[in-house]
This record gives C-alpha cells, structure tokens and sequence, in this order.
C-alpha cells in the first residue's frame, strides 16, 4: 500500500522528516518496506528558470533557426539557438540552463550542454511544454506571464509537487489503516507517546446541503446482512473533464492513474477515508435502484468489456432492467460515467465481508475497493464519506446536490466492549506499565474507557476495528503503540531441558537433512497447492481424490498435491530453463487425498537427481548421474537410520519407466527410478530425471528408540587370507554364505579383494582371492584355534563349492 506524506500532513500538522515517520510506523507494525520521492513533473523542472529574451535575429546559416539574447536573472545574457517559430524579443520564456537534466516522452534523460548549433554557441535551451513534461505540446516554446522575474525556478511558477511516499507491507488483519486517515490516525498515537500534542484533522462536511429535490433515486436493499449499509446521493449539472493538478498530483503520487474528475474524487476519498464509492450515470438507471442477488447464469458485462456469468450468491447492484455493478467489487460497463455524463447517482456502502470476497475470487477480480470491503471497513463513515465525495465533485465538476441523501442502515453495527485486565495484560507483556500509560494509549486510538477500577478497564472498540475483539487483541494494541523496543528484558537466562524421543520426527529429520546436504543435495520447499490437471499425468492419480480448495487463488493452485514429484519436476524445468541443469534436490513435504472415509494426509521425503555427477572441468571428463549412484544415496539415507536388512520389492508406481522398491518384509520404506519421458515432456524436461519417495511415516514408525552398545574389543583381530581356485559359476555370495554357516561367532569380516581369470588357469575356473577377519572379544586368539578355523573352512569350501586352494 502506498501513502503519500504530503496526504498524512494534511491530518496531522507535523514536520517530522520521512525516516522519522518510516521508524513509527514500521514500530506501530505499519512496516514501511520502502521510501520514494514523488515529483508531478519528472526531475522537479531543477535547473530551468524564468529568461527573458533581449534580442532575437535570424541565424545567418539556417532559415528555421534563430539566436537569441536572453537575460536568466544573473547579470549576465547568454546567447541561446532556438528553433520555435513563436520566440521573439520582449518574451518571458522558460529555459533550460547548463547541466539541467531533463526528460524524453519515453522517460530517458538528457543533459543540457553548451554547443554549436550551425556555427553559433548556444549555452541552454528555451523549452517548449512537451520538452518539461508540463504537457504533449510541441507547437512552439511556451510563453510565460511577462510579470514574472528573470530567474525565478520553474518549479516555482508552476508549482511542482515534491512528496514522498511510503511504501507499507500491510497485513491483512490492519482493515482500519488501508487508508490515509487510518495511517495518520495510527502515527498520531505514536506521536502523543512522545508527547506530542496533535489533532487529527478530517474533512470537513459541515457545507453539504441539498440545492434542489429534482432528481430522487429510490433504493431497495433486499437483504441486509448482505448490504447492512447502503446510502446514495444525486448530483446534477455536472461536466466531465480532466482532475485539476491537485487531485492528480495525489494519486499520482500513489500510483493511480487519473480518469476524470468525478472517477478521481470517488479514487481519491477511497485512499483518504478508506471508504469506496461507485459513481453511476443518473441517465442509465432504469426505475429504482436494488441491491440483490440475481439467478444463477445471469449475464454481466463489466467494465473491461468482460462477460460473466454471474453465481447465485453474488451481491449486485441492479435497476428495473437489470445488474449495473458487481457490489463492491466492479463498475458495469452500460452505467459508467462518461464524458456525456451530467448526473450521477452516488453510491457510498457497507457490504459483507465474506460476501464480496466470495465474489470477487469467484470472477478472479481484486480491486481497491475489494480489497477494502473484504476486510472489513469502517460502517459508521458510510455517511460522511458520501458527504465528503459530493462536496468534491461539486469543487472539480460544478453541479448541484439533488437530492436528500439515502440512508439504509436498519440494524446499527454495535462497537465491541472489551474487559481488560491489568494483572493478565502485565503478564503478556513481560513488563508493568503505569496504569495512566496503558489508559493514554487506548485513549489514542480512539478506544473509550467504559468503567475504570483497580482490577482493569471496561472498554468500547470502534467497529472499524475488526481485528480487535478480545483481551489479547487489546493487549497487543498497548504494547505495540507502547514500542516493543521499549519493554526491558532481564539480563538472566532461564532455559529448561525439554525430555524427548530420540527418534522424533524433526530431530531424523535433521539427521537426514545434514547428511543430504553433504552429498551435494539443496533443499527444496514447494507449494502444497497446485493444478488438478496434473491427475492426468498417472492412473495412480485420480481426479476424485483431489482436496480442492474453496476460494482458490487460480485455477493453478487450486487443488492439494497428490504426489510431490511434480512440484520437484516444476522446479527442475526452472532451474534447467536457466542453464542450471546438474541437480540435487530433495524436500519434505505432505501429499493430500480425499478418500471415501474421509481425507488422508501423507508424509515423504523426495530426492531428486538429474544432470551430471559433478561440475564441468578440464582435469576430468563429464559423466551423467545413473540410476546405480542414485540407488546408493537411498541405501545411505537408509543404512543411516539402521535399516540394514531390507528386501528389493517390484516397483508399484507408475510414475518411472524402471525401478525399485525397497522395503522390509512387506512394507515399502521406498520407491525409486527412473522417471517417464512421457511425464518429463509435459514439464518441457528432455534430460533424464531420477526421483525416490520415502514413506516418511512409515520410516518414523519403523525407528526404534532402543540404543544398542557394544564395547570396544580389547583383544586384537587377526586376518587370514584363502586364494580360492573355483568353478566360474561359483559366486562370491556362496562363499560369504558357507563361510558364515561354518564359524558363526569368531568370524567378523569377510571381503573379497581379487578376481582373476585368464590364462594359466584351467579351462572354466577362476581365483578368488578372500580375507577372512577373526576376533574373540573374550581373549587374545592362538596360532592353534586360527589354524582350526581355517582350516574348517577350507573343508567346506571343497566339499561344498568344490573349491581348491590355489
């Protein structure tokens, strides 16, 4: 939300620089992101000052151009080429000088500098309006009043606008501050807690009156929850045309473009009071005017020339022929005002909140009147608001008050009491405030003080305050006017040792995290909304299984993910559309069904794999990522969390082209593959990808708390090697197997380190060349039960493998 300072100093009667006003605010939790300096003519007109042409002669060596004499108020004339047909001598013109900056159409700036024009010095530039931004005329050089003064700035003959304006990161629950007055009237309680004695000037509507009963507009609200406020007023007589410099200024400022000077006043009191208005043409309302609902399927063209097909639930604003606007939300296109338009019907209300929010992410329309009505707006300016906007259009457009003003407002909407508690409110805020301090601030912003006593106050909420409806609320209002930077904090550090399970969910978490991270992987944290068309991608998938939400933002994040690969896939076509196309990506996250039975809500973590093994260099030569590199990354996330007696299991999913799953007994702990190109095109991804997803449940639940310890042996290990001569067809597993069969407590290790097969073998064998670790934690082991050891093995691997030794 932008706020222009020239607009707050208009309530508030202070000289505090910008800075000064950024800290109070971002302090008050109006957090200013940012501070721009706003000028109605782009560079401020800084360097062009009043000339005065002495002489004015035709150049010698063109016929369009002309030298001229002018005097810029130093005591010195300069000698300026000008090209305008309309430059003489006697003019007050206004000029460029030397160094001036100044600005093209398309905003790119230029610096005035001393040259030759055709032979001839020319030290400035006699400008035309186009040429200061003042205007689109390029007819001739503009010619001043001839009262004013050599020299005199630019700026101040055509008084230029220097404002400043803050940028502030509103959130949504401050409703009261989404304009000027709800900004100034929050500054205005910082102020007075540094003592400051201010008033919060508004507007005043005390001239407002009824000229003529001419033109009488009746209204209908046929439901008041829906519209509990609804006031209008006709104003006649009117002409439209352009906003005089004033009102442009200011929502220039802001970043509106102006319209014409009844659609910038109803803009311009939206900003100021926080309260949005809809101007219609008097001549285009058919009978009475009526706030209703209309059937289902209703046809509406609004004001961007779109036809919408209007729900049963939208709020609308209608005649006897038919809607004219989409309450609180948008103009329609047949009653706008326009350049013809002479009366108007304006329109000043409170709708529901809920209701015009409904609408306006129905018809995916968000403008600054909904974005006001849909959090809430101040019920009881309704009225004044009106008031204010007339008497504003009157000033910028002439015309008269035709009509008594409308007020529909059957049942009042009550301001909120509050209890407050001193001893709960201490307690919160860690620190004790003087009772007369916490009575001051609520005093400042507008919160009156029902009922006073030792034990609390009794207080009254304005209604414009949504957000403040319970003790804490109250609470949280002292505090942050008070300054939370104000409360002092002791200097003692209590902490206390929290007793919990080794194997919760985030401390595994972190465990397995680190040790991604140091195999090169980025976490990854993606939107648990999206599309629903990805339920097209997989038969796993199904449409009917998909959680969608109410009040979706788009029709792209409308629905919670069934699966976390395609936010992962999403994520690698970015970065790959960036050049970034080595990736290791891994997250945790939820996926969302909606089941028969109700809804059910999954934990996982994804890796994700694509690209090359490591960064391009000339010492080595690139080599893809393949499944195998990928598959060992699985097994250490799982080897670390002590899941070492896993199962291979076929892959249920239909997300890869080949995979695996792996498990222990029948549950899956893992699926892992290689992705499908046919899913890979849809994300535009023509390298391929390798994605695992961990049951993460299942893996937290399979964890055991259990801590196993086992003490260093203190006898040493001895290692005996076998060159094994075996058939070809004998494997390394059968040897592990029959080894293992043979010594099953004093045999740690067992680890094949050669292979040979070649020449001065037979035919159809090969060596196996085995070391075997022996170790007895009990006592230090002798040549003779070593010897008995192996050789207990040799036996068994001749009678059962048919192996010799070499």
């Amino acid at each position: 939300m932008r706020i222009s300072y020239n607009w707050i100093k208009q309530f508030l009667k202070i000289d505090s620089s910008s800075e000064q006003v950024s800290e109070m605010l971002t302090d008050l939790g109006l957090e200013v992101e940012i501070v721009e300096k706003y000028q109605s003519v782009k560079g401020g007109l800084e360097g062009v000052v009043v000339g005065h042409v002495l002489t004015c002669e035709k150049h010698p060596d063109a016929d369009r151009l002309k030298i001229t004499t002018v005097d810029l108020g130093n005591g010195t004339p300069v000698q300026i080429v000008c090209g305008a047909s309309n430059v003489d001598a006697g003019q007050k013109v206004p000029v460029a000088t030397i160094g001036t900056k100044l600005f093209d159409k398309d905003g790119n700036e230029f610096e005035i500098k001393k040259g030759k024009i055709r032979g001839q010095e020319s030290h400035g530039m006699i400008c035309a309006e186009d040429e200061l931004g003042l205007g689109t005329s390029h007819d001739g050089i503009m010619i001043l009043d001839s009262s004013l003064v050599p020299g005199t700035p630019a700026a101040k003959v055509f008084n230029i606008e220097n404002d400043e304006v803050f940028e502030i990161g509103l959130t949504p629950n401050r409703a009261d501050a989404m304009s000027h007055m709800g900004v100034a009237r929050d500054l205005r309680a910082a102020l007075i807690q540094k003592n400051a004695s201010l008033e919060l000037i508004t507007p005043s509507v005390s001239k407002f009156k009824v000229d003529k009963r001419i033109l009488k507009i009746d209204v209908d609200v046929k439901d008041a929850t829906l519209a509990p406020r609804y006031c209008g007023v006709t104003i006649s007589g009117i002409t439209i045309k352009p906003s005089p410099s004033w009102l442009q200024n200011r929502l220039k400022a802001i970043g509106l473009t102006p319209k014409n000077n009844v659609i910038d006043v109803t803009n311009y009191v939206l900003h100021e009071l926080g309260q949005p208005l809809h101007a219609f043409d008097a001549s285009k309302i058919n009978g009475k005017v009526t706030v209703k609902t209309v059937e289902a399927g209703t046809k509406f063209v609004t004001l961007d020339d779109v036809e919408r097909t209007l729900h049963e639930e939208d709020l609308l604003i209608c005649d006897d022929k038919g809607p004219m606007c989409l309450a609180g939300v948008f103009g329609g296109k047949n009653s706008g005002v326009t350049e013809n338009t002479t009366a108007i019907f304006l329109e000043s209300a409170y709708f529901n909140p809920v209701t015009i929010r409904k609408t306006a992410k129905r018809h995916t329309l968000s403008t600054d009147a909904s974005f006001r009505f849909e959090r809430g707006i101040d019920p009881s300016i309704t009225e004044y608001a009106l008031k204010r906007a007339a008497l504003l259009i009157q000033e910028v457009a002439g015309g008269e008050i035709t009509s008594d003003v409308i007020d529909i407002y059957p049942k009042k909407i009550e301001d909120f009491t509050v209890f407050l508690n001193y001893e709960k409110a201490f307690k919160l805020i860690g620190q004790e405030l003087p009772k007369e301090t916490i009575k001051k601030i609520v005093a400042s912003l507008d919160i009156k003080v029902n009922n006073s006593s030792d034990a609390g106050l009794g207080l009254i909420i304005p209604s414009y305050r949504v957000d403040v409806q319970r003790e804490v609320d109250v609470i949280e209002e002292i505090l942050r006017v008070y300054g939370y930077n104000n409360i002092s904090f002791s200097k003692k550090l209590n902490a206390t040792v929290a007793k919990s399970s080794r194997t919760e969910d985030y401390k595994v978490q972190n465990i397995v995290a680190a040790q991604l991270n140091s195999f090169g992987f980025h976490e990854m944290m993606a939107n648990s909304l999206t599309t629903p068309e990805y339920t097209q991608l997989s038969e796993m998938l199904k449409e009917e299984y998909n959680v969608t939400m109410l009040n979706p933002l788009s029709n792209d994040l409308s629905t919670m993910r069934q699966s976390l690969l395609f936010s992962g896939l999403e994520a690698i076509s970015y970065n790959i559309n960036r050049r970034n196309s080595d990736l290791k990506l891994f997250e945790f996250g939820k996926s969302y069904r909606k089941l028969l039975s109700g809804y059910n809500e999954k934990k996982h973590l994804t890796l994700f794999i694509t690209g090359n093994r490591s960064n391009e260099s000339w010492t080595s030569a690139q080599k893809p990522t393949d499944f195998f590199l990928f598959k060992g990354y699985v097994n250490s996330i799982l080897s670390r969390l002590g899941f070492d007696k896993t199962t291979n299991l076929p892959v249920k999913s239909d997300f890869f082209a080949e995979g695996v799953a792996i498990g222990m007994g029948n549950d899956v702990l893992v699926e892992l593959g290689t992705v499908k190109k046919s899913i890979l095109k849809h994300f535009d991804i023509k390298q391929e990808v390798f994605y695992a997803e961990f049951n993460w449940d299942l893996v937290i639940k399979l964890l055991s708390n259990k801590i196993k310890f086992t003490a260093i042996p203190k006898y040493p290990e001895v290692r005996r090697d076998f060159a094994l001569l075996v058939d070809t067809a004998v494997t390394f597993d059968s040897i592990y197997n029959v080894a293992r069969q043979t010594e099953k407590s004093l045999l740690k290790d067992i680890n094949l380190f050669d292979v040979y097969e070649g020449k001065n073998l037979p035919e159809g064998k090969k060596s196996y060349a085995v070391s075997f670790t022996i170790q007895d934690a009990t006592k230090t082991l002798t040549d003779v039960q070593i010897d008995k050891i192996m050789s207990k093995l040799q036996h068994n691997f001749e009678t059962e493998l048919g192996a010799s030794l070499r």
